[in-house]
């Protein structure tokens, strides 16, 4: 059985603080993931694959992409969840958007854009899920099976990223999904090996 901390643990002022830093490291670790060219896995790796093959923004996408899981959240994870994850989606789309225009990187190799991108967004998202929040779509179904099977977010994300990065090889470089599939593992693992509630304890 899954031990939750209570929800008061985190005052109001920190969660904001832990969720802005939650998001803004995502944004800088997607906008060099899309400087390099490299995908990733869940929700995000959804969108920017749309994003590669339709042109749009993957602000834009990546929000669209999320909406229909604001519905199992609300109904399995409980309102608070779900408008967290809710604001941290549109701050993140916005962000995407906007931290391009400021940061620009001339070179990038590939496999450290990959070890990099992997190292913000698995902080970023441990920051996140440690303040009762994500950033929606398949995090919120790797959440949902960790606290009713006990089975790790991290693992689940690995394998929904196996589905994401098998269509991957078909459609982009190999050698780059691969590097992409290297950052996919090192974030999953940080999440797996650091995200365990029972250890866990928001002072």
């Amino acid at each position: 059985m899954t031990t939750h901390p209570p929800e008061s643990t985190h005052s109001l002022l920190d969660d904001v603080q832990g969720m802005s830093l939650g998001i803004f490291l995502a944004a800088v670790g997607l906008n060099i993931l899309t400087t390099v060219g490299l995908i990733t896995g869940q929700t995000a790796g959804i969108a920017v694959i749309i994003s590669y093959l339709s042109g749009y923004s993957f602000g834009v996408v990546f929000f669209a992409v999320n909406l229909p899981f604001y519905v199992l959240a609300w109904k399995r994870l409980g309102a608070t969840f779900t408008i967290k994850s809710l604001i941290s989606v549109t701050l993140l789309s916005v962000l995407s958007e906007i931290i391009p225009l400021g940061m620009v990187f001339s070179y990038i190799d590939p496999l450290l854009g990959a070890l990099t991108f992997g190292a913000l967004l698995g902080v970023a998202l441990l920051v996140l899920f440690r303040h009762n929040g994500s950033l929606g779509g398949l995090g919120v179904v790797a959440l949902l099976i960790q606290d009713t099977t006990g089975f790790r977010a991290g693992y689940a994300q690995l394998i929904f990223d196996a589905l994401i990065f098998g269509l991957a090889f078909f459609l982009f470089d190999p050698l780059l999904v691969f590097y992409s599939l290297v950052g996919a593992v090192v974030l999953n693992l940080i999440i797996a090996i650091n995200h365990r509630r029972d250890r866990y304890v928001a002072r």
